[in-house]
């Protein structure tokens, strides 16, 4: 579903946020989720992470293969919007009102890099942070001690870096239960910002080409992502392209 686009475009029985960043309206409680061809290929093996990803207010087309895919399939052109893009967005915006916000995954040394960055660039946004377990499954008991970590503080907007799919489903999961106007998962951002893991410059980004330096940097974390899942998603695409054709010939 969707609250909070203008002309959104339905993909693969997905809603896909089609304007820009500065569109986007935080009226009510806001679950913003990123969708890309390797989240895209593990819904379709992961029921809870389709439904997660499904279930979010806005879905932002963070990939190329999605641009494309919509190109193709649509006629719509859109504009990747990355998780990074949308946490510069919101720290400006933030630093404009002194809001606050809160960020929730990585490792306490990660986290400190975070806040002392935030500090610098954005001085009038209020952080805080938790670092939860490194584990496949939460307990309750960890579940409880997120929420109430959040809660403590009530931001103005929550990311979560705890890597997909699992981000979005503890996301999608909690969210009623979270004090916050605003819920992002956005993974890998964590370490962009915080400096752990570089970000390709913004040329390799501006080309598209971001997804092949990474792997270039990381390719056995990386190759299966998109040498493995891009056959994957190209397949479906095409598969779905023909079975449009076909139903409009009808």
């Amino acid at each position: 579903m969707t609250n909070n686009s203008i002309l959104p475009i339905s993909l693969m029985n997905y809603t896909i946020y089609s304007a820009d960043l500065s569109d986007l309206k935080f009226d009510k409680k806001t679950l913003i989720n990123t969708i890309n061809q390797y989240s895209f290929c593990i819904a379709q093996q992961d029921a809870a992470f389709k439904k997660a990803l499904q279930g979010s207010d806005v879905l932002l087309p963070d990939g190329m293969a999605i641009v494309a895919a919509a190109k193709l399939l649509t006629k719509n052109k859109i504009k990747k919007i990355a998780g990074a893009d949308l946490h510069d967005f919101l720290l400006n915006k933030l630093n404009e009102t002194g809001g606050s916000c809160f960020y929730l995954g990585a490792s306490e040394s990660t986290l400190a890099k975070i806040t002392t960055k935030i500090h610098k660039e954005f001085p009038k946004v209020k952080v805080q942070s938790y670092s939860p377990p490194f584990k496949a499954f939460f307990t309750e008991s960890d579940n409880q001690s997120m929420i109430a970590a959040v809660n403590a503080v009530t931001p103005e907007v929550l990311f979560i870096g705890m890597t997909a799919p699992k981000q979005e489903k503890w996301a999608f999961q909690h969210k009623d239960l979270l004090q916050t106007q605003t819920i992002c998962s956005i993974g890998a951002v964590f370490d962009f910002y915080a400096g752990t893991v570089k970000r390709p410059s913004p040329l390799w980004v501006s080309l598209g080409l971001e997804w092949f330096i990474r792997l270039l940097k990381e390719p056995k974390r990386m190759w299966k992502r998109y040498l493995y899942y891009g056959p994957f998603f190209i397949r479906y695409i095409i598969w779905e392209k023909f079975r449009l054709m076909f139903n409009q010939d009808k």
